[in-house]
């Protein structure tokens, strides 16, 4: 139990009194190569071409398919007043060299303890200083047009070394960043500006700055601005405008091609869409003319649906016409019966009245004769009875 503590304790202070510096050196790491860059070439720097203009040093940077390729240092607006360039620099870590990116802030970070010269000598910075709103120019350490730019001073009280390595680790420069260092680092950071990225990828599209081509001399080592002009390691600029010149030639008939082959492609999707079109037409005019068609047979149908109703209804009409009709004549039918049925009594009763008269006359009548008759044989004389044989 007392061994586990002690073990525990061990491990809590070797935690405690580590340095953090490792954490901080891997923040920033942009792409890894598995050789070491070659080393930093020696070089004159222009003149500032303006005042506010701050320089970047020069540095390796490394594209995946053509290796190590020479980003020239170069005088470059800061993205505001009051902030500093801390350079990118390599680093040797976990079997690989990793590029820690640049920055912008408040103060120059750790760059590595790379000797980029001009002001970085691999620790702090002796390029000039920010005195509110205006840049101070160190004239002991970039080179300053003085009767330009009068904003300047000198001091020559900063370390100068010789060596060009151009990674931090084993076979390169072996230190971590101070307190100050890390303070800076902590800072507020403006990543590189758009002109700056913009000035690395103009670098990488120029085979001449390839250490593979130029084996450690570039052509372009420095420029006096972003797509000013280039000076070489003697600070001569006839050879390097010339092929800049040549690469902008260049670089104009690839654009210009590529714009051709734009505009044909353009062109093509034009008369793509064009067929697409007049195909989407034909086929919204098929479609209206199916709609028509279809509303046509609708309306036919409709028509006929109507014509049927109607000829079902006059048949329906007619029938109850003929109901209607059929129900009249029987209601006239059941009249004349009711007629006859109540006449038939009547007619009834009037033979025998009739025949009552006739009997009670017809004893009268033949009562009148015997009376009649009574006194005519009354009347008449006797006569003697005849004998057939004719005697009384």
């Amino acid at each position: 139990m007392k061994n586990i503590q002690k073990i525990i304790m061990l491990i809590c202070g070797m935690a405690f009194f580590m340095p953090a510096t490792h954490a901080q050196v891997s923040i920033g790491i942009g792409i890894s190569a598995n050789i070491a860059p070659p080393e930093i070439p020696v070089y004159e720097q222009p003149e500032c071409p303006s005042d506010g203009y701050l320089w970047q040093p020069g540095y390796w940077a490394y594209d995946p398919d053509g290796g190590y390729y020479w980003v020239p240092g170069v005088w470059v607006a800061p993205p505001t007043r009051g902030y500093l360039w801390t350079p990118p620099y390599w680093a040797f870590e976990g079997g690989s060299y990793g590029f820690h990116l640049g920055y912008w802030g408040p103060h120059v970070g750790f760059y590595g303890g790379i000797n980029y010269g001009f002001g970085y000598g691999g620790e702090g910075f002796y390029g000039g200083r920010w005195e509110g709103r205006r840049f101070m120019y160190n004239s002991a350490a970039w080179r300053i047009n003085r009767t330009v730019i009068r904003n300047t001073y000198i001091n020559n009280t900063f370390v100068r070394n010789n060596n060009r390595y151009s990674f931090n680790g084993p076979g390169g420069i072996n230190r971590r960043p101070n307190r100050f260092e890390e303070t800076a680092m902590r800072e507020r950071h403006i990543q590189a500006t758009a002109r700056q990225r913009q000035f690395q990828q103009a670098a990488r599209q120029n085979r001449a700055q390839f250490n593979n081509i130029n084996h450690g001399h570039p052509g372009a080592v420095a420029m006096d601005r972003v797509n000013g002009r280039a000076f070489n390691e003697r600070g001569q600029a006839a050879a390097i405008q010339r092929q800049n010149a040549n690469q902008q030639r260049q670089a104009t008939q690839q654009r210009m091609q590529q714009q051709k082959v734009q505009q044909r492609q353009n062109a093509n999707q034009q008369q793509q869409r064009m067929q697409q079109q007049k195909v989407q037409q034909r086929q919204n005019a098929n479609q209206q003319q199916q709609r028509m068609q279809q509303q046509k047979v609708q309306q036919r149908q409709n028509a006929n649906q109507q014509q049927q109703r109607m000829q079902q209804q006059k048949v329906q009409q007619r029938q109850n016409a003929n109901q209607q009709q059929q129900r009249v004549q029987q209601q006239k039918v059941q009249q004349r019966q009711n007629a006859n049925q109540q006449q038939r009594p009547a007619q009834q009763q009037r033979p025998a009245q009739q025949q009552r008269p006739a009997q009670q006359q017809r004893p009268a009548q033949q009562q009148r004769p015997a009376q009649q008759q009574r006194p005519a044989q009354q009347q008449r004389p006797a006569q003697p009875e005849k004998h057939p044989n004719g005697g009384r």
